[in-house]
């Protein structure tokens, strides 16, 4: 098998259970030197546990990989520099992080309390930033210095922030948030050899398991799989990808997308070996600029810092 990420080194947080416990294993599968970091939580983000994320680590260096478990809170400031530091104590370098930590408080807006609303602000948008920020401030002190750097964000937004769900105004606007947050970002870091993009996946986990999913087929379960969301988070992470930012992927069992502002773009069938997902990406990526009139170039604002 070819392996795609061979010498990279990337954080996967929130990587200990359903979908960050597959991309961390592809990753490694692939090559990748991976932080497994989890803090251990609830659904609800209440309460801590890094046998999770020690478990995950055994399994890649069961298989021949390389793993460190992290078990550092994601929304925390210096928990998230630690664990981009850690990457580098251990392994080098850092080429890549995949933002995927969450929680879920849903509730319908009349009865949300304060506290509800900034756990899950908290840990998905400061636990995208946090990270985010210490890892390209890495990365530009590395490009300044003259290396090159090819180096890959992978956020982690969702359809209810990109096209809405009742119940859930916390999650999804933080997972709005988030879409902006790559869309900026993507911009913002061009000129340092980083790449920003995100995953809008459709998956079958604990995050899930009671909105209605459980009660799917067997079919339908099976194509809700978790393993079918790090095909394309592998593929971007690798150097292969090196020029594609600025772009949001809907993901599951069932289909690839490219979303289009707030609509979904070009559509395909599901792809689930991550040596084959190039092309198809790339070319819903060039349908959806043609169709938007977009030129695909991230605006270069003119910053310096």
């Amino acid at each position: 098998m070819s392996k795609l990420c061979e010498g990279r080194v990337v954080i996967v947080t929130g990587g200990a259970r359903g979908i960050g416990r597959e991309h961390c294993v592809m990753l490694a599968e692939h090559g990748a030197k991976v932080i497994v970091n989890d803090l251990g939580g609830a659904r609800d983000g209440t309460g801590s546990d890094l046998g999770p994320a020690d478990e995950v680590v055994a399994e890649i260096e069961a298989m021949g990989g390389e793993a460190v478990a992290n078990g550092d809170d994601v929304s925390d400031w210096e928990g998230a520099q630690r664990m981009v530091n850690q990457a580098v104590e251990t392994f080098g370098d850092l080429t890549g992080i995949v933002n995927n930590a969450g929680i879920l408080r849903d509730r319908m807006l009349v009865n949300m309390t304060e506290a509800e609303w900034d756990a899950v602000i908290q840990v998905h948008l400061k636990g995208t930033f946090a990270p985010a920020r210490w890892a390209a401030a890495y990365w530009r002190d590395k490009a300044k210095a003259g290396e090159t750097v090819n180096a890959s964000i992978v956020n982690t937004t969702s359809v209810s922030g990109i096209y809405g769900n009742p119940g859930q105004t916390n999650y999804g606007a933080a997972k709005m948030g988030i879409a902006a947050f790559t869309i900026i970002a993507a911009r913002e870091l061009q000129r340092y050899g980083v790449r920003v993009n995100a995953i809008a996946p459709g998956a079958l986990t604990r995050m899930t398991e009671d909105l209605g999913l459980g009660q799917a087929s067997e079919e339908d379960r099976a194509a809700m799989h978790p393993r079918y969301i790090a095909p394309i988070v592998t593929w971007l992470q690798s150097a292969e990808a090196a020029d594609v930012t600025g772009r949001i992927f809907e993901t599951s069992g069932r289909m690839l997308a490219v979303a289009n502002g707030w609509h979904r773009g070009p559509t395909t069938e599901a792809v689930d070996d991550p040596t084959e997902v190039a092309d198809v990406a790339r070319r819903l990526v060039s349908e959806a600029q043609l169709n938007s009139g977009m030129d695909g170039q991230p605006f270069d604002g003119g910053l310096t810092t």
